[in-house]
């Protein structure tokens, strides 16, 4: 599944809004992303395209990150996997595991999701804060981990 066009005008316009070129490196990192089921690892992003090298791999990812086209889900320890950023995909949440540092994507039910919101509305609005959005990461230990 390749990515839709408007993804691509959007990745590029954020790209240009931060002083940086849309280059075919980056249109393929968006590409794979946009192919994947749930955050990847490095390893996976260089593995999912011919045209991607390890080292301009972790340049460009920087690059995305900073223009708000690409989020990094921190798993275990030091390693972070990759996705799309929420906005430019659907709203959902993580379980990751505390043991390899599998992410996996999980969309919560849309009336458990209002709940959520409105508790932690609250929770904001009593320290004085506005709350604009939300993450959820769940940590726990994966079933081939248990």
């Amino acid at each position: 599944m390749s990515a839709e066009p408007g993804l691509h005008d959007i990745a590029a316009a954020r790209l240009r809004r931060d002083g940086q070129r849309y280059t075919s490196g980056r249109r393929a990192l968006v590409e794979v992303l946009a192919a994947a089921p749930h955050p990847l690892p490095i390893a996976e992003i260089v593995a999912g395209s011919d045209d991607l090298a390890q080292s301009s791999v972790y340049r460009n990812l920087a690059v995305l990150e900073r223009a708000a086209v690409v989020s990094k889900v921190i798993t275990n320890g030091e390693w972070a996997c990759f996705e799309l950023a929420e906005d430019l995909t659907t709203h959902h949440h993580h379980l990751i595991c505390s043991d390899c540092g599998t992410v996996r994507d999980v969309e919560v039910p849309a009336e458990v999701e209002a709940a959520l919101d409105d508790a932690l509305v609250g929770l904001a609005a009593a320290d004085g804060f506005v709350l604009d959005r939300h993450r959820l990461d769940l940590v726990g230990r994966c079933g081939g981990c248990q």
